[in-house]
């Protein structure tokens, strides 16, 4: 299984990103509007520039106060992301997800911004994909083919 079939089913749906100079206020308004969990920080939406999360935000509030909301997301925002590509295996994102301590990863291709897959989008991929194997089994063991 691929990235690829998380982002099949989001087909239709623009990802999300905010410009660096926007202030955290309206990262935190596109987070919860969209119900999401990280936006890619990007000028036109196509180059990552970084990443923003509810964590950094918080990590933030926790030191600024709510005068943070004022600045701009270009201070809070990481800029070394680490993306993946939509041929990438689901299991090996998730694996260095986990291995990085990150939820969120932006999907590229060709240097362009394509997509976010998320450690729990992962999680249900394989989890359904288990299911499935199960399924076969019960219908292989009972004759059922």
């Amino acid at each position: 299984m691929t990235v690829k079939r998380i982002l099949e089913a989001r087909e239709g749906i623009p990802p999300a990103s905010i410009p660096p100079d926007a202030p955290i206020r309206d990262a935190v308004d596109s987070l919860s509007d969209k119900n999401i969990g990280a936006l890619v920080v990007s000028t036109d939406g196509l180059k990552v520039q970084g990443i923003l999360s509810e964590r950094d935000i918080v990590r933030g509030l926790k030191t600024d106060g709510t005068a943070l909301l004022d600045r701009p997301v270009r201070e809070l925002m990481t800029e070394k992301v680490i993306t993946c590509v939509a041929e990438d295996s689901a299991a090996g994102v998730m694996a260095r997800m986990v291995r990085r301590h990150i939820r969120h990863m932006p999907v590229v291709e060709d240097d362009h911004f394509v997509g976010m897959v998320s450690i729990r989008d992962l999680a249900l991929l394989r989890l359904n994909e288990v299911q499935a194997e199960a399924e076969a089994m019960r219908h292989y063991i009972a004759g059922d083919l």
